[in-house]
């Protein structure tokens, strides 16, 4: 299998090249165009009750698709729904946590499994669930607008708004806070902080998706 990202960075595109029998797995919708003997499964994403889980909770489909490669092979296209940066993390010895709404696809032996936010994140913001992928092989993530790596050594600690936080490899230990006192959280702008204890990666991504969403508001008619 071979793999690339072409009109980045700011629009970018996954291309995957299949050969015979080598699959890649994508979250529905991401499909752009495909060529070749490419075969496609449809399946619920990590088994029917998590998968509708993650569509009650961050929105998301409850399906992904795989593309293998049949006799001959092909290419498929992979588009993330947000304009940014496509991040490919190997999985060998050690796994990721991902934002929900920020997984594109992954390849090889790898299982993945919801891990919610808690109480606190219910309270700050719909989108409730963070996905653990662990194994052997990669996943490929997307952030709106760039990345920023960082990479924690043992104990050092890193303190990030929650809605910037795409990655962390799960080396890392973490706890969920609010931004300041009561009144900081309920009137300031703020949200939700994540506390990262390392050692290990963090990817944060320069932009959200809220404060767009609100500035274009102002542009809809009302009814």
């Amino acid at each position: 299998m071979d793999w690339y990202v072409e009109k980045g960075p700011a629009y970018p595109v996954l291309v995957v090249e299949l050969g015979l029998g080598e699959a890649v797995v994508a979250e529905a919708g991401a499909m752009m165009a495909m060529e070749g003997n490419i075969n496609v499964e449809t399946r619920t994403a990590g088994g029917l009750g998590r998968a509708i889980l993650r569509k009650l909770t961050a929105g998301e489909s409850i399906f992904v698709n795989t593309f293998r490669g049949g006799e001959g092979g092909g290419k498929v296209w992979l588009a993330p729904s947000v304009p940014g940066v496509i991040v490919y993390a190997e999985l060998k010895d050690s796994g990721i946590v991902i934002q929900d709404t920020s997984y594109l696809a992954h390849h090889g032996d790898v299982d993945y499994e919801l891990k919610w936010k808690g109480l606190k994140g219910l309270l700050a913001e719909k989108n409730l669930v963070w996905l653990r992928l662990h194994g052997t092989g990669g996943v490929w993530f997307n952030s709106y607008g760039g990345i920023i790596e960082k990479e924690l050594k043992p104990d050092e600690q890193l303190t990030v708004d929650t809605g910037h936080l795409v990655a962390f490899q799960d080396t890392i230990d973490f706890s969920i806070g609010k931004f300041g006192g009561w009144k900081s959280f309920m009137f300031g702008g703020e949200g939700l902080t994540i506390k990262l204890k390392g050692p290990g990666k963090v990817y944060i991504q320069t932009r959200i998706l809220p404060p767009l969403a609100e500035a274009l508001s102002r542009f809809l008619p009302k009814r």
